[in-house]
């Protein structure tokens, strides 16, 4: 038997406390669980810093990516026999779904701003690279890397394979938003999937949602929005994230500077130099970095001992609402006084945006084409979703941004109150 469709003796289960269980009979899908690359996974948090806000946010990457695959596999057991949709495609589907977040870094994107480095591209290095995984799904044909790359890459030929897992509304957001719910113990991400599911239908390019299940696409776009703002922009997890970058600009400045650390940062010199390779990338998960910043809390260097205690210890900044576009002048004042207080404000003045767009209709020409979800009228006609509803229209295309100013109240605090500068600065922060 080709290893292509080669099954387990028996089927493999992975309990799981969102889909209950993931279902894998596949050995091509349980050849790549097993591989080390896939295993790395469960050294990266799904939510980042968001542990320290959330304690039960401990969740994986290597959970969620189960979660995808296992959605999507459900969507194409719905979909056999159905027009438009080519059962050809099923593995190359359940590959992409298990391994489309096979790049992420630890605290990936705090990381990736740092060392301007795109995970994307080492989840195409390690398709395409000399990795187990790629030794794996080239067994299954000539060219399977590719494909695989390509569907996660949004570039495959199929763009109904691509929007499983790519789209505005797709297997992977289903799982983060319930899964990130779950962990955090918030009730916003909870929608009824099992509806959703047996609502979709498989088009020429897209996959569309019965109109009867509009209700059911309403509740998870807002479960979407409120998520976002109240879980994936808290303002206490951008403050570690503040934090945790700020901790990567001073070990990086200071390598630049030939300062020499105490236990040389063997995992970092390449990030340092924006210039790892998929090996030393690879080598460096949030195990490893937090091991580095509990030896950097003992470092000479002042600002890197004292943000690394904070991040560790979680001692956090405090902030304020604060738009840098409005208030230009408070901002050149406060970055003066800081600099007058021996606060570095480079480091510890900090103004954070987070924005998110909710949902969105086609605007073509933008730089991130949004493809619109689409209702599957009684007539077989195709309508989009905010035409049909008030409520997605009442949120489509509006941009939310907010600005945050962070700040080490407890290092202002410590000042004598007989300081001008300290009484100045809590006047602007605080009226």
């Amino acid at each position: 038997m080709a290893y292509k469709d080669e099954k387990l003796n028996e089927e493999k289960v992975f309990k799981d406390p969102v889909h209950r269980y993931v279902h894998i009979r596949d050995r091509v899908i349980w050849d790549l669980v097993g591989a080390p690359e896939f295993q790395r996974l469960r050294r990266i948090k799904q939510l980042g810093t968001s542990y320290l806000t959330f304690h039960g946010a401990e969740h994986s990457r290597f959970n969620h990516s189960l979660g995808v695959y296992e959605i999507v596999r459900r969507i194409i057991h719905n979909f056999e026999d159905r027009p438009n949709w080519d059962p050809n495609e099923r593995l190359l589907c359940l590959c992409a779904a298990l391994l489309h977040d096979l790049g992420h870094g630890p605290f990936s994107h705090s990381f990736e701003k740092v060392f301007k480095l795109d995970h994307e591209d080492f989840t195409q290095e390690i398709l395409l690279g000399d990795t187990k995984i790629n030794a794996i799904l080239s067994k299954v044909e000539n060219g399977f890397p590719k494909k695989v790359a390509d569907v996660i890459n949004k570039t495959y030929h199929n763009k109904l394979v691509v929007s499983l897992i790519s789209s505005q509304i797709d297997a992977d957001r289903m799982d983060y938003l319930q899964r990130d719910a779950y962990f955090t113990g918030v009730s916003y991400g909870h929608f009824d999937m099992e509806r959703i599911l047996r609502v979709m239908r498989p088009m020429e390019d897209q996959v569309v949602i019965k109109e009867s299940g509009m209700h059911a696409v309403e509740d998870y776009i807002m479960s979407r929005y409120q998520m976002y703002w109240q879980v994936y922009f808290h303002p206490v997890t951008r403050s570690a994230e503040v934090i945790l970058s700020k901790i990567l600009h001073r070990a990086k400045e200071l390598h630049e500077t030939g300062y020499e650390f105490s236990l040389k940062p063997t995992h970092f010199l390449s990030f340092f130099k924006e210039k790892p390779t998929l090996k030393e990338y690879l080598e460096l998960d949030e195990a490893v970095a937090m091991y580095y910043f509990q030896i950097w809390i003992n470092e000479q260097d002042p600002i890197l001992s004292d943000l690394c205690e904070r991040f560790v210890n979680r001692r956090l900044f405090k902030y304020i609402e604060f738009n840098p576009n409005l208030q230009m002048n408070e901002w050149m004042e406060l970055y003066r006084l800081f600099n007058k207080a021996g606060l570095n404000p480079d480091y510890y003045l900090v103004v954070d945006s987070s924005s998110d767009l909710p949902y969105d209709f086609y605007r073509p020409g933008e730089e991130e084409e949004r493809l619109p979800i689409h209702l599957l009228m009684p007539n077989q006609e195709l309508k989009e979703l905010s035409r049909q509803s008030e409520i997605v229209e009442s949120i489509s295309g509006k941009k939310r941004t907010d600005h945050k100013l962070y700040f080490p109240l407890d290092r202002l605090e410590e000042m004598s109150n007989r300081s001008k500068t300290k009484k100045r600065i809590l006047e602007i922060l605080y009226g």
